[in-house]
């Protein structure tokens, strides 16, 4: 199959104030870059045609005067919106519903700007130079009218916090790479010889660190569009009117690759994740960029 180029679909709707009033756009480079700014530099030399932001509205004006005029010039920017009210025919927001439908309802807002290969990524995670290829590369190729999917698998010792405990989808995987089952473990802490996750009902488990984990940067053909048109129609039917329900795009992968409707190809990457998850966190991601700025992996002026 000829070479394509992909697109890079950035989940940042939920983008504000987080982690003790800590912005999702605060500055983490020396010349003020945030994290969003690496993954889109990442993207675009690891062969991506466009980025997509999935944005609320009231987040638009702002978004666009601060984030986007960075890059303009040097990779095509558009634009998906996620309401509350965005929702297939026969149904409605239930009264005194606030929060989001989750981030299969994201991706699905994007439904009519994507119509090529594409990744996905949180907004405020760094995920490295290296994921970018391994994920690249396998888009570049993938015919888009399958349902062959993808996910970049970080190492769990490399995504854990010096900070607290932390919620993750430890994969596994068959003997030819593809995912077969995501646990989310949601609390797992760093240990002396690698982690352990506590259950709600305070079992624990023991991991190696070793273990592939998902960290939501996953590779998709426009094909998952219909596949999430059936999946969160269903969804709404079952949990629709409840105020906090969500529709996760893990689980949806997991429910797809169960009624093998999709397959799922695990990505390895050595890439070390690192991400805001509590606000002690941010000295320790400006640190790890001046590490990679002055090891060579990013010029000091990110877009200059």
């Amino acid at each position: 199959m000829a070479t394509q180029k992909p697109t890079l679909l950035v989940l940042a709707a939920g983008m504000g104030s987080r982690y003790g009033g800590l912005k999702q756009i605060d500055p983490m480079g020396p010349n003020g870059e945030t994290i969003l700014d690496y993954s889109v530099f990442d993207a675009l030399r690891a062969g991506f045609g466009k980025v997509v932001f999935i944005i609320r509205p009231d987040f638009a004006d702002e978004f666009k005067q601060k984030v986007s005029p960075k890059f303009a010039d040097k990779i095509a920017v558009d634009y998906a919106y996620q309401t509350l009210d965005k929702l297939p025919a026969g149904f409605s927001v239930p009264a005194g519903r606030e929060k989001p439908w989750g981030t299969t309802h994201a991706i699905l807002c994007a439904k009519d700007v994507v119509k090529e290969p594409f990744a996905v990524i949180n907004a405020d995670d760094f995920y490295g130079q290296h994921s970018y290829q391994v994920l690249g590369e396998y888009l570049k190729t993938v015919d888009p009218a399958s349902s062959a999917f993808s996910m970049v698998g970080f190492t769990l010792k490399n995504t854990l916090s010096e900070h607290g405990t932390v919620a993750r989808g430890v994969c596994q995987t068959n003997a030819e790479g593809y995912l077969t089952a995501i646990e989310e473990m949601m609390k797992i802490g760093k240990t002396a010889t690698g982690a352990r996750n506590t259950f709600e009902d305070g079992r624990t488990t023991d991991l190696s660190g070793s273990e592939p984990v998902s960290m939501n940067m996953w590779g998709f053909t426009p094909k998952l569009f219909d596949h999430l048109d059936r999946v969160f129609t269903e969804f709404l039917r079952a949990k629709g009117t409840e105020m906090k329900s969500e529709c996760y795009i893990p689980l949806t992968v997991g429910q797809l690759i169960t009624e093998q409707h999709a397959s799922c190809k695990v990505l390895r990457t050595d890439s070390a994740w690192f991400g805001v998850t509590y606000q002690e966190d941010k000295p320790v991601v400006q640190e790890n960029i001046r590490r990679l700025i002055a090891d060579g992996s990013y010029p000091a002026n990110l877009w200059a």
